[in-house]
């Protein structure tokens, strides 16, 4: 008996084979069943389950009929699911929670379509937060969206693609980025404060009454932000009509990569037993979804994995997608052959074992696996 295999986190998978009497839907339902949920959740609990809605253009998010059997399964054990996503740090259609549902509705994201109800987890403009105290290797603190901090449980489905910070975009990022609040996500992603370009600053002063912490004055008609005094919470940056107030994204990919796990930590640490990762294989993009495009695939489409486990589940993803050849005019053009770093070439500056090495040291999972086939 392999007493080893036995112990290493479970990771279930399903690949796209389908018969007239077995569907795709019908498969993913069989994950949820395996992984056993009425043991995590009852009747009447709150579950939130977190997706990426898209962003206006882009078209490799997951399709909201694929959630359809997640939902129903909650739904099965009196469970109250809502689907939920959090305001963007950028400007895009996402930035606050009124575009952020027109956007979602526009990508099918509704009712009718997953059966359950689309709620904003960080608020109108993204300041409705948690903090959560950690101790990790950066952070003590960690702000995370109201929504997902207050759900009985969590469900983490995602579309698994490339990114240009973290090498691989998970379980993992959509915990740690896709749960934070905006100042949450401006802590991961810079260590300074948001500037004014002044040449495109109007000096309306519209940005000085969001402010929250009178940081920004008036200087020679422009406004300007007093770094001594900025919370970062990024408001500024979104009520800008002129579009004169940025963010640098300053952040070394290895800091951002902790950053980011130390912030799935807060979430992870607060729904031990309660929360499950889905990963979605499909239409792999080279880039993450929040831009308004998405480029050609970089390997065909490989099928589901389900674990409770958001380490193994994304090192399984990652061996999955590179042991495969990549398609034919895709973003990949060195690592041609199957078993190849697919990421590495994307990004050769990023190596993606960081979040999942920072991971395993905080304890949130393991990075050796059993890979379950149903």
């Amino acid at each position: 008996m392999n007493t080893e295999r036995e112990t290493l986190p479970k990771v279930y998978f399903t690949d796209l084979k389908t018969d007239p009497k077995r569907n795709l839907l019908d498969k993913i339902g069989s994950l949820m069943d395996r992984l056993k949920v009425s043991r995590n959740y009852r009747s009447g609990e709150i579950v939130a389950v977190k997706v990426h809605f898209g962003e206006k253009g882009n078209t490799a998010f997951i399709r909201p009929l694929l959630l359809r059997p997640i939902i129903e399964k909650l739904k099965a054990l009196g469970v109250k699911p809502f689907l939920t996503d959090t305001n963007t740090l950028y400007k895009g259609s996402r930035s606050d929670a009124v575009t952020h549902l027109i956007t979602a509705i526009y990508n099918g994201f509704d009712y009718s379509s997953t059966g359950c109800p689309l709620i904003i987890a960080d608020g109108l403009r993204g300041k409705s937060a948690v903090k959560v105290q950690i101790n990790g290797e950066i952070l003590k603190e960690v702000s995370i969206a109201s929504a997902i901090a207050e759900a009985d449980g969590l469900v983490v489905v995602t579309h698994f693609k490339g990114h240009e910070l973290s090498g691989f975009g998970g379980a993992l990022k959509n915990l740690g980025m896709g749960c934070a609040s905006r100042e949450g996500k401006l802590i991961q992603h810079s260590s300074v404060s948001p500037y004014v370009k002044v040449d495109e600053c109007k000096g309306c002063e519209v940005c000085i009454s969001y402010c929250p912490q009178n940081a920004i004055l008036i200087e020679g008609k422009k406004a300007k932000i007093v770094q001594e005094m900025c919370i970062g919470c990024g408001e500024c940056v979104i009520v800008c009509q002129n579009k004169a107030i940025e963010i640098d994204f300053n952040e070394p990919p290895d800091v951002f990569q902790k950053k980011m796990v130390e912030y799935a930590y807060g979430v992870w640490s607060q729904k031990k037993g309660k929360i499950l990762f889905l990963n979605f294989v499909l239409q792999v993009s080279p880039a993450c979804d929040c831009y308004p495009n998405s480029d050609s695939p970089i390997v065909r489409d490989i099928g589901v994995l389900a674990s409770f486990d958001p380490v193994a589940i994304d090192k399984a993803s990652c061996d999955l997608v590179n042991a495969e050849e990549p398609l034919t005019g895709s973003a990949i053009k060195r690592a041609k052959k199957a078993g190849s770093d697919k990421w590495r070439d994307l990004y050769p500056n990023v190596d993606w074992n960081v979040q999942l090495d920072h991971a395993e040291k905080l304890g949130m999972g393991k990075k050796n696996y059993s890979l379950l086939k149903i």
